[in-house]
């Protein structure tokens, strides 16, 4: 929205608000960065100046909510085409161990600029490899996400168990304990806003259990919950993993999580496949949420999640991309419909319905980040993050617009708003080249690459 623009209405338009009823043709009205008004049929009386989208053809859903993302590996997808995700990280860690704050920069333009063209309008990231003298990765990581224009989560990742402590990736890519308290903290002071319609929170995000020590574990909970920022990890992603737990600590990776004070709704964990039925009751009783990363899940052979079971237990469960260098140029509205089909495959068609995926995608997603009051549906009062999907055309051959949407190809965008400003428009980034951030992501892929082949 530009300057003096300060009412927008979007209407002829089918309506999937996720929270009440879905609408035929209707409208929603906007006001600054929230929604004052959704309803059938014409928009009520609004201001002379009012801008006005026509969205015949166009079914609004609220933009969709990535829970776990690692942007820097857009510059290294294509790789370990065949390895299981023990043998990806040790090919893929010597690798990141190049990376500098241009690269981190170049993949996460190029990254969050293909989120927005799927229809993501808040994307959280876990960041946990920071080399040496390599310039401010985190800030680079930020930088990028200003320019694309979305609702950023960074998480502040971090590993202080190298292979001589037992873990999994080399001595290099890890920090010291009190280094990685320290640079979070600054992190934090640095970047989070707390305050509504924030456009940056920080989270504190030790990397997975076979790559920190337990004392950052419980010294990162401690600085999350006395500078009330959430807490995120990698957990039960693969077999490996719970062998792994099981071996070190004696128990699963869960129950290690629980005995720590980790598990909570102030925390949200990456992929969760490999559980029991106690290991999900205890999630949801504690309101720990799941970020769901399906094609990333299948690409490295991890398994499918229990998404079903988690949902029943009442665990908070999103969507996430996960990093590109495992789910090559993975759009978030694919997830979406990646979601519905992994869980139908394991369980039956009846399993997961379209709508369904659609609200993991965007209330389960908003409620795993804490920000289900502002985001992940389209309602009065909340931030105009909306997402509006061309039905039309061929698409046009599915009576039911939320169908159209999940089950098959991603219908193109139409406009993204991210608090009522354009992202997207006609299927083409606005708020900055697409074409020279396409360029910059292959530019840091070839520069991170150098030497390696």
């Amino acid at each position: 929205m530009t300057q003096g623009e300060t009412t927008l209405v979007v209407e002829n338009t089918a309506i999937a608000p996720v929270v009440g009823p879905e609408i035929a043709n209707g409208h929603l009205v906007i006001e600054g960065d929230r929604i004052t008004a959704v309803g059938g049929g014409p928009a009520p009386a609004v201001p002379a100046h009012a801008r006005r989208i026509d969205g015949t053809g166009c079914l609004a859903t609220p933009g969709l909510v990535n829970t776990h993302h690692h942007l820097y590996q857009w510059a290294s997808q294509g790789l370990a085409q065949e390895a299981t995700l023990f043998e990806w990280l040790v090919t893929l860690y010597p690798i990141w161990a190049r990376m500098d704050a241009e690269i981190v920069r170049g993949a996460a333009g190029a990254a969050l600029a293909w989120l927005a063209k799927s229809g993501c309008t808040t994307a959280s990231d876990h960041h946990y490899i920071f080399p040496r003298g390599r310039g401010d990765l985190f800030a680079a990581e930020i930088d990028a996400a200003r320019t694309v224009g979305l609702r950023f989560h960074p998480c502040r990742g971090s590993m202080d168990r190298g292979r001589s402590d037992g873990g999994l990736p080399p001595d290099e890519v890890v920090e010291s304990l009190d280094d990685i308290l320290a640079e979070t903290e600054k992190a934090i002071d640095a970047y989070h806003d707390p305050a509504p319609g924030s456009m940056l929170r920080v989270a504190v995000a030790p990397c997975s259990p076979f790559s920190v020590s337990t004392e950052l574990l419980t010294r990162s909970a401690e600085l999350a919950r006395d500078r009330g920022v959430r807490l995120h990890t990698h957990l039960a992603e693969t077999l490996d993993e719970e062998e792994h737990c099981l071996e070190q600590f004696g128990v699963t990776p869960v129950e290690y999580l629980d005995r720590l004070g980790w598990l909570g709704p102030d925390v949200w964990l990456a992929h969760a496949i490999h559980l029991h039925d106690a290991d999900v009751a205890r999630l949801g009783e504690t309101g720990t949420g799941v970020a769901h990363c399906p094609s990333s899940n299948a690409r490295l052979g991890a398994g499918i999640a229990r998404v079903c079971d988690l949902l029943r237990a009442g665990v908070p469960v999103g969507l996430g991309v996960d990093g590109a260098a495992s789910g090559e140029m993975t759009p978030l509205a694919g997830e979406v419909r990646m979601a519905m089909l992994m869980q139908r495959a394991r369980y039956g068609p009846g399993a997961l319905t379209a709508r369904q995926a659609l609200e993991l995608g965007t209330l389960g997603g908003a409620r795993c980040l804490g920000r289900q009051d502002e985001i992940g549906s389209l309602e009065v009062g909340k931030l105009a993050d909306v997402a509006l999907w061309r039905i039309d055309g061929f698409h046009a051959a599915i009576d039911d617009p939320v169908c159209a949407l999940v089950y098959g190809r991603t219908p193109p965008l139409a406009r993204l708003l991210v608090g009522g400003a354009t992202v997207v428009e006609d299927d083409e980034l606005r708020t900055a080249s697409q074409d020279t951030l396409g360029a910059a992501g292959a530019q840091a892929h070839r520069r991170l690459m150098r030497g390696v082949r």
